[in-house]
This record gives structure tokens, sequence and C-alpha cells, in this order.
């Protein structure tokens, strides 16, 4: 194996094992405190720990680029699961439709404003490089 090949096999080892990680303490805190499915809590710990640099994100970039390209295969028995429920679909279809659209909307809309204020506080910030120099 190369260099580059071999180096590749270790950030995806690293990313598992990382991922596994999140996810077990996820585990573990769920049968603590209950309330929210193991795998949010996971998600939370993964983000926190690559927020905080206890994780590297450049070291599982090849793993997660991976992951989001065959995402769709997760969702294919989802699918199948929508087609064998066609009764309930033809009941509620266009409240299933409305339903999907109004929280899409209010999910970006609400994603939206958070991004402008923080972009807003962030442009507003004195840094070190606007003190003004005396000659």
């Amino acid at each position: 194996m190369t260099k580059i090949i071999k180096h590749q096999w270790i950030n995806i080892a690293y990313a598992i094992v990382s991922l596994l990680i999140c996810l077990g303490l996820g585990y573990g805190i769920s049968a603590i405190t209950g309330g929210l499915p193991p795998s949010l809590y996971g998600m939370a710990i993964l983000t926190l720990s690559l927020q905080l640099k206890w994780i590297s994100a450049e070291r599982i970039s090849v793993f997660t680029t991976w992951a989001i390209r065959h995402m769709g295969v997760c969702f294919v028995p989802a699918g199948v699961g929508i087609i064998e429920h066609k009764q309930l679909i033809q009941q509620h279809g266009l409240a299933i439709v409305a339903i999907t659209f109004v929280t899409t909307f209010l999910v970006l809309t609400f994603v939206g404003l958070i991004y402008q204020k923080h972009e807003e506080k962030s442009q507003t910030k004195p840094t070190n490089n606007d003190t003004s120099r005396h000659s």
C-alpha cells in the first residue's frame, strides 16, 4: 500500500472510532437522563467535540464525505415503508405535504435569522487590527 492510501485508512479508522465513542456516550447519557434518543445525544457530543477540536475535522472528512455520498441507501427503506401505507397517504397526503413544506420553511427561516444575527455581531466586534495607530 502506498503511504497516502495507508494514511486514509488510518483516518477512516479514526473517524469510525470517534463516531462510535460519541454514540456510546450518547447511549450512556440517554440511559441516565432519558429524554432524547441516544443518537441525538451522540450528535451533540460530536458537534461539541469538533467545536472544541477534541476531534479533528480534517481527519474525519474522508469518512464523512463517503457517508454523505451513500446516504441515499439509508432512505430507501423509508420510501418502501411509505408505499406499504398507501391508504394513509391517500387520506392524509395533502396534510403531510403541507406540514413538510411549512416546517421546512420555518426551519430555514429560523436558521437564516440566527445566522444573520450572528453575522451582525461578528461584524460589529472590533478586531485587533481596527485599533487606530498614532504616529
